[in-house]
């Protein structure tokens, strides 16, 4: 079995990617709604700086947000925190890193619905709440989890951006996928494999997750079609 330090980093992993996979499910349904069905003037940049963490370097993505929220960075003049090296960074920068995918899987599930349906829907004058809480949600959900959990196990997995904000503090900034390259630097094979193992099961038991619920939606999609 993996030594105790493993499962401190592993558990604050954990808690970073249940933190971030929320605050992306809140914040990427209105965004990936809005990028689906609206058009407002410099939409192509918009959608540009959204998705550009899907290519740009996970380091330069981290060393920006090391000067953003670090000392004397602009974080700490507005609001007199500083977040570099501290758990609330790890979360921003695993929401801002992550925040591509769960756009994507979010904007495919909305673009899957019947139009028909919500045009009806507004036709009726149905209150738009309702409209959201009786079809789209019903209809859309197995792709918004299925967007979540790829978050959530992306999250898991996060080296470049987490180490240049969080560093490698045990028990306080160390993500488990840095606890393992701590151990492989220092040639403890015995135990990183240990530690890889756990990881490989975990991300294994997300992905299936994530294909049963990708299964039904193409189910479901397929009688609608």
């Amino acid at each position: 079995m993996p030594e105790p330090q493993f499962w401190t980093a592993l558990r604050l992993s954990l808690e970073v990617a249940s933190l971030a996979s929320s605050f992306l499910l809140l914040l990427g349904i209105p965004l990936a709604w809005s990028l689906a069905f609206h058009r407002f003037p410099g939409k192509p940049l918009v959608e540009a700086v959204l998705l550009l963490p899907l290519v740009l370097p996970p380091t330069v993505l981290g060393f920006y947000l090391l000067l953003f929220l670090g000392p004397e960075g602009p974080w700490q003049r507005i609001t007199g925190l500083t977040w570099a090296f501290r758990f609330e960074g790890l979360v921003l920068a695993s929401v801002l890193f992550s925040l591509p995918f769960t756009l994507t899987a979010y904007r495919e599930a909305f673009l899957a619905l019947d139009p028909n349906l919500l045009e009806v829907a507004r036709t009726l004058g149905v209150p738009r709440w309702r409209v959201w809480r009786h079809v789209i949600l019903p209809l859309v959900w197995p792709g918004l989890l299925s967007g979540t959990l790829l978050a959530f196990a992306h999250t898991l997995g996060e080296f470049g951006v987490v180490l240049m904000v969080g560093g490698s503090i045990p028990g306080k900034t160390q993500m488990v996928s840095i606890y393992l390259y701590d151990l492989v630097q220092a040639l403890r094979f015995a135990e990183a494999a240990r530690a890889a193992f756990v990881l490989l099961l975990v991300s294994l038991a997300i992905l299936v997750a994530v294909r049963l619920l990708e299964r039904r939606w193409r189910a479901w999609r397929s009688t609608t079609g």
